[in-house]
């Protein structure tokens, strides 16, 4: 009968993990979407992007409404919204191009806006066919997203989005910065030299030349506005959505929910400010203290991050120079550190490492050194694993030295319980006195496991946030390592036309972890207690289903580290002369 209950109990428990797991990993543990475009809408409804109320407006811009609605620009014209496709949009102006070894696209010169940018070394997919990725896309497109640079005065007329420049050349290269001008109708100049480098860096050197009879007043704009939220989910453990550094610290706390529920939050400081995807960036960076804002637009749904320098006196004939910077591009830690390094403020801060960063980028960088070496992300993450029991197989020694111990105390253990069987604190006391006797730790055991822990933690955040993972092969189907093992025997492995449910959807990798796992829990001691006894024999088929929705590299490399378990043990047990008999007592 307690059998029973106890067979009932580890049912219960099981199927409490299974059923809810699916809520606690998609609340805490979002498993990656098809990877998709930046500036992809994230649905059909999607509008056009908002440019913000004031630095926006200072710079010609007004929110835009609905794409079917017009927008009124600060001139007064009207200009229809009605979305176009893409590339006609970009036909529609006179533009510099934009070729480095890591970026392609254009600026526009109605507006000397940066938005039509894509990622020469990112994929959409992981087909050789397969687009690069597109990081910024033009206004009057679905799914636009642009960068902008520009100035605010109240007391002289400045460049908007209608304003017409001209450039000195007509591609923009790493070798080759280009100069864009304009001239209002009062006489005064403004300039921005762009230059960029073959990373993801631009440079923007603005200038203004008052040529008014009057002194002005003006100070140094930058936004960066998107139509939509990211297709990528926002976690604790991977933020996404509105990102900056004011002052040296990271401000991870802004989302895109926040700002449709408030409108809009200011920020100041020294630093940087933009927005964030799980593996993009698009940041900007002023020389200098900036007020600056998060804002959301109420007619359009467009999200904006813009700054504002503060203001200066410029006389007739006088000019005003400002310098910025604007990242915009993958995550690379990589190039991130190169800017950093160079100035760009806590730019490293851009990935989301959470509270370990002191403990997962050294990882990240052992994998990276492993993935150079050997040439395949795969076999990078088995080598990282097998160092990391390499450094644990003391600990591991030691755990298996209390466990031969306590074989060796076992017929005074069930002495003590067959003597104080009524007494439930003197047993207690009496098992506590033997093992200080015989210097037995029970603990020993677990200590593995709980380092294990944080080790896990840190390699799921370095494999999950790290974008040198994404669509990196392994061998065989397994095509990228960050996305879940799509190869399932619901549908005999694609042998049946249909697409199992997500919950469904188990891979051979996570089948392998499960029965990897449930032989290493047979080399384990067998728990006392017969209810934990059983909990710990449904567990590894539970967990094939908790481990399906992670990447492939995860999974990779629990069952590597499963594995080696098996052999450690296995050795372990030849060399202390144990058999499974003697952990594992047969029931009479």
């Amino acid at each position: 009968m307690t059998d029973n209950k106890n067979l009932i109990l580890a049912i219960a428990l099981s199927l409490v993990v299974l059923l809810g797991w699916s809520w606690a990993a998609n609340r805490f543990f979002p498993t990656p979407k098809p990877q998709i475009s930046a500036s992809q809408p994230a649905s059909p409804q999607t509008q056009s992007p908002s440019l913000g109320q004031s630095v926006g407006q200072s710079l010609g811009l007004s929110p835009a409404p609905s794409p079917v609605q017009p927008e009124v620009l600060a001139g007064g014209q009207q200009v229809p919204r009605v979305l176009q496709p893409r590339a006609a949009v970009l036909g529609s102006t006179p533009r510099v191009r934009i070729q480095t070894p890591s970026l392609t696209g254009s600026i526009n010169l109605k507006g000397a806006l940066i938005d039509d940018l894509m990622l020469v070394r990112q994929r959409e997919s992981i087909s050789r066919k397969s687009a690069p990725v597109r990081l910024l896309s033009p206004l009057g497109a679905r799914g636009s997203y642009i960068a902008s640079f520009g100035w605010a005065s109240q007391n002289v007329q400045v460049p908007t989005l209608d304003t017409a420049w001209t450039a000195d050349s007509a591609e923009l290269t790493s070798d080759h910065p280009v100069t864009l001008s304009t001239v209002m109708p009062d006489g005064t100049r403004y300039q921005m030299r762009i230059a960029v480098d073959d990373g993801y860096l631009f440079s923007v050197d603005q200038r203004v030349v008052n040529g008014s009879a009057n002194p002005v007043t003006i100070r140094s704009t930058g936004l960066v506005s998107r139509a939509d939220k990211s297709s990528d989910p926002d976690s604790w453990t991977n933020h996404v959505g509105p990102i900056g550094v004011f002052d040296a610290k990271a401000d991870y706390g802004i989302a895109f929910k926040d700002l449709d529920k408030d409108g809009s939050r200011a920020v100041d400081g020294t630093g940087w400010l933009g927005f964030t995807d799980k593996y993009w960036l698009t940041a900007l960076a002023p020389a200098g203290p900036m007020s600056g804002d998060f804002r959301r637009s109420p007619a359009s749904g467009g999200y904006q991050a813009d700054y504002a320098l503060a203001p200066t006196s410029v006389g007739p004939g006088q000019s005003l120079d400002t310098k910025s910077r604007l990242f915009a591009g993958a995550k690379e830690k990589s190039w991130l550190d190169r800017y950093e390094a160079n100035g760009f403020p806590m730019l490293t801060r851009a990935i989301d490492w959470g509270w370990f960063r002191w403990f997962m980028i050294p990882i990240f960088d052992l994998l990276l050194i492993l993935f150079h070496t050997l040439g395949n992300f795969g076999f990078a993450i088995i080598a990282l694993t097998l160092i990391v029991r390499t450094i644990m197989f003391p600990i591991a020694h030691k755990q298996f030295q209390s466990m031969a111990a306590m074989r060796k105390v076992q017929p005074k253990l069930k002495a003590l319980q067959a003597r104080f069987k009524d007494d439930k604190t003197k047993l207690q006391q009496e098992t506590l006195k033997l093992y200080q006797a015989e210097k037995i730790n029970p603990a020993a055991g677990c200590l593995p496991l709980v380092l294990q822990i944080p080790i896990f933690y840190a390699l799921y955040k370095v494999l999950t946030v790290s974008v040198e993972m994404r669509h990196q092969p392994f061998i065989a189907w397994i095509k990228d390592l960050s996305a879940p093992d799509p190869l399932t025997p619901i549908n005999l492995f694609g042998l049946l036309p249909f697409t199992p449910p997500h919950f469904l959807a188990i891979g051979v990798l996570p089948i392998l972890v499960g029965a990897t796992q449930w032989a290493t829990m047979k080399l384990n001691p067998q728990p006392m207690d017969p209810a934990q006894a059983q909990v710990f024999s449904i567990m590894p088929w539970v967990l094939i289903f908790v481990m399906a929705p992670f990447a492939a590299g995860l999974q990779l490399y629990w069952m590597t580290n499963n594995l080696l378990t098996i052999a450690q043990q296995s050795w372990l047990y030849r060399k202390y002369g144990l058999h499974l008999s003697d952990t594992h007592p047969v029931k009479t």
